[in-house]
């Protein structure tokens, strides 16, 4: 007999709310949030540095302009990020290739900075002892690789990603495209690549909560 819906929500939400950066509590089924917490007797800068780097996470949230990357944030805030961890909003966007324009590509990310600085602000309302940064990456590769590529660099715990609802047709392609070896959409590439903890998150309605999809777990409800 399978556990029941309890023991998962109960599961999910600690695992969530816990792990250091180098933690994949949930994908390996673990509930264990405990994290390192840097030493008092350290005086040297080195050891202080060393003492702020373990006493939390990086938790990257992929954003943009569309709703699903905010309900994604907003999911984040309220379920994922604790007030010692650091927040990394990401933004991707591709280099204009064949087209004509008079912008360079620092212009291309100062006006990216300006689209995604909202969500900055939202953060810092929600989260304001959170530490909260922007970064902006422009990209000739495929937007998925750039994404996992990035939360490794950057060394993120967790990476949050919003997910659209998609159609039965979509699905079936899908299906296609993995048989094939095409892979799938870019959230699902990120799940399945990232060294991190990924989750992708959907709202479902206004009051029905949230769909939450990760290695071990597709479309999982929490009412949050």
């Amino acid at each position: 007999m399978g556990k029941p819906a309890g023991y998962w929500v109960n599961k999910i939400r600690t695992s969530f709310k816990g792990g250091s950066s180098s933690s994949k509590s949930l994908d390996e089924g673990s509930a264990s949030g405990s994290r390192k917490n840097g030493s008092k007797s350290q005086k040297t800068e080195e050891g202080n540095k060393k003492g702020e780097a373990e006493s939390g996470r990086k938790v990257m949230v992929v954003v943009d302009t569309t709703s699903q990357s905010k309900n994604a944030l907003q999911w984040a805030l309220t379920q994922c990020v604790q007030d010692e961890d650091n927040i990394t909003l990401l933004h991707v966007t591709k280099t204009p290739v064949g087209q004509a324009t008079d912008e360079t590509q620092g212009q291309r990310n100062s006006r990216a900075h300006e689209q995604v600085h909202p969500l900055k602000n939202f953060c810092q309302l929600k989260k304001p002892n959170v530490k909260t940064e922007i970064v902006v990456v422009e990209t000739t590769e495929e937007k998925g690789k750039t994404i996992v590529d990035e939360a490794k660099k950057q060394g993120a715990g967790v990476l949050v990603l919003g997910q659209r609802k998609r159609t039965s047709k979509w699905r079936v392609i899908w299906k296609w495209r993995a048989k094939g070896g095409m892979g799938g959409g870019v959230v699902e590439y990120c799940i399945h690549n990232s060294e991190c903890m990924a989750i992708a998150v959907r709202k479902k309605s206004n009051n029905g909560g949230y769909l939450i999809t990760t290695k071990r777990h597709k479309d999982f409800w929490l009412l949050a």
